[in-house]
């Protein structure tokens, strides 16, 4: 009969004491009479001596049924009473094993998930049964056990994970878990999508659903995801996925750089029933190159998320043949083949026909690769038109033929012999010989070579002693067919085959456009292309450096994430996550779904169990409520009493308020009354500094280190001051066994400083000074080892020769008065440049400023200089490069404000700066120890 009510208890047989209420009734409808108030004359009292028989009154109703309410909620309280309790197939009294599907696909009500597996604990809970808690995006492990309360803290602490769960890699675990406890009940959050073969999966739990020991939660699914992301000729395209027809049919896909910057938008509107379609975004190819991020509006999942690395950027290429034109053969042209292969991959330019300078023409379009086929001697106007472009950076990639045969210039990477070299010809006994297997050094390094390769004549190099290295691809023989060599900022390669089929069958296979996006892909990538040939072979391995979390977000690396290799194409893991990998320019993507990936729904009718949805109201235990409300009708029963009784008289209670609000009104009179010593010496221009003063709690036993900030009065600067420091604690807790606190925001005047090891001080002109009492107070600080990094923000507005800027002359009067030590330009050699990074400067949002530290003592004979007192630590570091905005980084790690210098890495040197002052001021001394020079010189390769 309860199983129909929305709640059940616990403890039923409690409510047996509800048959006691009558009884309870009778006993508590008696109550003494209520005193009669008489006068008190002498004679009066004498009269009223004579006994009477009286009789007690009867209880009023309302105060009977009012203590009744409380008894019978006194006894439901008992009987545990629980709101929406779980409905479960079958009763168990087993262990519970909670598998939950932590992976993108949860994302979406990932806290409606973990209230659902926390009311299966509670429940749990109530009836003393041991919980197993098993993330099935997680690494495979033992299925241990453990108290519910122990596994409520362990669901609380599972992460939600950026790749789609492994369901079949934990078989064997729960197999081994449920041979250990056969009458255990399975309780399954699942987040309905399939990305791989759950087959075996669902077999094995259908066998617990026919034993009544299976109960599932999941919620429709209607996810949806991003793969296949390709920059083509025209747009960038990507695929959207979605499970079911009952997902979203249409929506809005959205570009970003690598800053987090939006670049685009792009419909996208899935027809009928289809499960996939593409959005494309329209957008010119500088802008295209520059997207490093595509999501789903209104999507927070990691799924929603495709990355974009450097392979996917379309460069401009531009085709030049030396061949005459030939409309009606196309074929025999050299540009055919080559057109062809690149431009899946490439925005293709040629000159226009009958141009007289169709070299010049091409390299005024910014292009990223020339390619000369077969082009003979270049006149010197063009040939220095070349060079510069190459030493700037671009790619030139020269096919051979009869004209670059006969002639010779300096743009190629090796020397030629004049002619050629004919195999299987009429007069040679040699045959056309096939490729040899790339060297490691090769960026075409794990190309596959097919076996009908052949080459039947070449441009030979002249013999040198960098031969082999310039070689990228050679014949069985060692004849170079491919060579290469930097030149400035650029590199310059050269096929010696034609790019058609005169010479070869090379650009009639595969080969032929794998090896041409290999080339391609050197383009663009700073001074380091040029060796990419040797680095992205020695290379095999790339490094984590920002991944994504479960909701899509930038993080950085947790410590499961292993290197991925360079040519990793697999969809993302637990060990590999989605995110970005090696360095910036030549990173590697790493996406949640692989190209070939799919969605669909979960097939979980076949389990033959009722699917509880996810958004059901959560089971509660109400014991509490019914306590809180027996406690208050018992209260309204006390004063119930107290009014029948004659004791609470309204009248009394009139005139005992009045001495009381008196009381308070001169309570109040005081408060107001204002303080005049303070005044009477008003701070000039100061303003009232309304922040509570730092709780005592915050700082109590030194519990955690934190950074300081000085407030200053000017929100922008205060709020830069702040979210600085909360971007070097980032930085702090992920690379250093710091994990600091935080950052704190003080008043100097007010704060006690001694907690804080680094108290950075961003200077703002116009601003009070500082009495003479905390100019003092600054000196202790200073003195008993604190660090002021005090910061101008002035770099920019600086001009050498040019006078102080105002707020230079603003901490030049804060300074007059401050006893600090002799000042000097941070040396090279000085112990901040090593604390932990090895750095030559300090740099912030600009890297012009000069950074003042304290005077070191001069060097004695030896070149060594004596470690001080103060364990060597500068008390005071002056800089005007502003690092607290170069520090601010939002979730995803980019950064808040734009940085001057032309240094792409500056935002990292400043952080690495960062860590170096703070290692500095918590360390001291101990790296100017002789002990840490032979590393030190390691690392700099001396």
């Amino acid at each position: 009969m309860l199983s129909a009510l929305p709640f059940s208890f616990t403890a039923p047989l409690a409510l047996a004491a509800l048959a006691l209420l009558p009884a309870l009734w009778l006993i508590l409808r008696v109550t003494p009479p209520r005193p009669r108030r008489i006068d008190f004359p002498p004679l009066k009292i004498m009269a009223d001596l004579i006994a009477k028989r009286e009789t007690p009154a009867h209880t009023p109703w309302w105060l009977l049924a009012l203590r009744m309410a409380v008894a019978a909620l006194a006894i439901l309280a008992v009987a545990g009473p629980v709101w929406n309790p779980v409905r479960d197939a079958a009763p168990s009294r087993g262990p519970v094993l909670l598998l939950i599907d932590n992976g993108f696909g949860a994302a979406t009500d990932w806290s409606e998930r973990i209230a659902v597996a926390e009311s299966r604990i509670a429940a749990a809970t109530r009836e003393g049964r041991p919980v197993a808690v098993l993330g099935l995006a997680e690494a495979p492990a033992a299925i241990a056990l453990a108290e519910p309360r122990i596994a409520l803290d362990r669901l609380r602490a599972l992460p939600l994970q950026p790749h789609a769960p492994d369901r079949a890699a934990h078989l064997q675990r729960i197999e081994a878990f449920l041979q250990g406890s056969p009458t255990a009940e399975i309780v399954w959050v699942a987040d309905g999508l399939a990305v791989s073969d759950d087959g075996s999966f669902l077999a094995r739990l259908k066998q617990d659903a026919e034993a009544r020991r299976l109960a599932v939660h999941a919620a429709p699914a209607a996810q949806l995801a991003l793969s296949a992301p390709e920059n083509l000729a025209g747009a960038l395209t990507v695929k959207v996925l979605r499970p079911t027809t009952s997902a979203a049919a249409t929506g809005q896909v959205r570009a970003l750089d690598l800053k987090g910057l939006p670049l685009g938008n792009a419909p996208f509107i899935f027809e009928g029933s289809n499960l996939e379609t593409t959005a494309r975004l329209t957008l010119p190819i500088e802008v295209r190159n520059a997207v490093s991020r595509l999501e789903i509006v209104g999507e927070r999942s990691a799924g929603a998320v495709a990355l974009l690395d450097d392979r996917a950027k379309r460069r401009r290429i531009g085709l030049v043949s030396g061949a005459t034109a030939d409309t009606a053969q196309p074929l025999l042209s050299p540009t055919y083949y080559l057109s062809r292969a690149l431009q899946p991959f490439a925005e293709i330019r040629e000159p226009r026909q009958g141009s007289t300078d169709p070299i010049g023409e091409l390299l005024a379009q910014n292009l990223s690769v020339l390619v000369l086929a077969d082009i003979g001697a270049l006149d010197r106007e063009t040939a220095e038109k070349v060079t510069s472009f190459v030493e700037r950076g671009g790619v030139l990639l020269r096919f051979a033929g009869a004209r670059l045969a006969a002639a010779s210039d300096d743009l190629t990477p090796v020397r030629l012999r004049r002619g050629g070299r004919t195999l299987g010809g009429g007069l040679s006994w040699e045959t056309p010989r096939k490729l040899a297997p790339f060297t490691r050094e090769s960026p075409f390094f794990g190309l596959n070579i097919s076996d009908d390769i052949r080459v039947s004549r070449q441009i030979l190099a002249e013999p040198e002693p960098n031969l082999s290295r310039k070689t990228w691809a050679a014949l069985e023989d060692g004849t170079p067919v491919v060579t290469g060599e930097r030149r400035g900022d650029g590199l310059i390669a050269m096929v010696h085959v034609t790019a058609d089929t005169t010479w070869s069958n090379l650009p009639l296979s595969g080969l032929f456009v794998d090896m041409l996006r290999k080339i391609v892909n050197l383009a663009g990538n700073g001074p380091a292309a040029a060796e990419a040939q040797a680095d992205d072979a020695r290379v095999e391995t790339l490094s984590p450096a920002r991944v994504l979390d479960g909701i899509g977000q930038f993080r950085s690396a947790p410590a499961t994430a292993q290197p991925v290799a360079r040519n990793y194409a697999g969809h993302a893991t637990l060990a590999h996550p989605p995110g970005l990998y090696g360095p910036t320019d030549g990173s590697l993507a790493v996406n949640a779904l692989t190209p070939t990936d799919t969605l669909a729904a979960l097939d979980l009718a076949s389990l033959g169990v009722a699917v509880l949805p996810i958004d059901e109201p959560v089971a509660r235990d109400i014991r509490p409520l019914l306590l809180v409300l027996a406690l208050l009708l018992l209260v309204a029963d006390t004063l119930a009493t107290l009014w029948l009784g004659g004791r609470l008289n309204v009248a009394r209670l009139r005139k005992a308020a009045a001495p009381a609000a008196i009381l308070l009104a001169l309570g109040a009179s005081v408060a107001l009354v204002p303080d005049t010593a303070r005044a009477q010496q008003p701070a000039p221009n100061a303003q009232a500094d309304t922040r509570p003063p730092i709780p005592r709690a915050l700082l109590a036993n030194g519990a955690q280190t934190r950074l300081a900030y000085v407030v200053t009065g000017e929100t922008a600067v205060d709020n830069m001051s702040k979210a600085g420091l909360l971007g070097l604690n980032t930085v702090l807790g992920a690379r250093t066994a710091l994990e600091p606190g935080e950052p704190v925001g003080v008043s100097v005047e007010r704060d006690e400083l001694a907690f804080f090891p680094v108290l950075y001080w961003p200077i703002v002109a116009g601003r009070p000074l500082p009495s003479a009492e905390t100019l003092r107070k600054l000196e202790a600080y200073m003195k008993g080892g604190g660090l002021v990094i005090f910061d101008t923000r002035d770099a920019m507005s600086a001009r050498p020769g040019g006078g102080t800027t105002p707020e230079g002359d603003q901490l030049k009067r804060m300074l007059q008065t401050l006893d600090i030590p002799e000042l000097e330009p941070l040396p090279r050699d000085h112990v901040l440049t090593k604390t932990f990074y090895i750095l030559d400067e300090l740099v912030g949002r600009y890297d012009t400023g000069t950074t003042w530290v304290e005077t070191l003592p001069p060097a004695d004979s030896d070149g060594r200089r004596p470690a001080r007192a103060g364990d060597n630590v500068s008390p005071i570091i002056i800089t005007a490069n502003d690092l607290a905005s170069a520090w601010a980084i939002d979730r995803r790690g980019e950064g808040l404000v734009p940085l001057s210098g032309g240094d792409p890495r500056q935002r990292e040197m400043a952080l690495r700066a960062g860590v170096n002052l703070v290692m500095y001021a918590l360390t001291g001394n101990y790296k100017a120890d002789q002990v840490h020079v032979p590393a030190l010189l390691e690392r700099l390769g001396q």
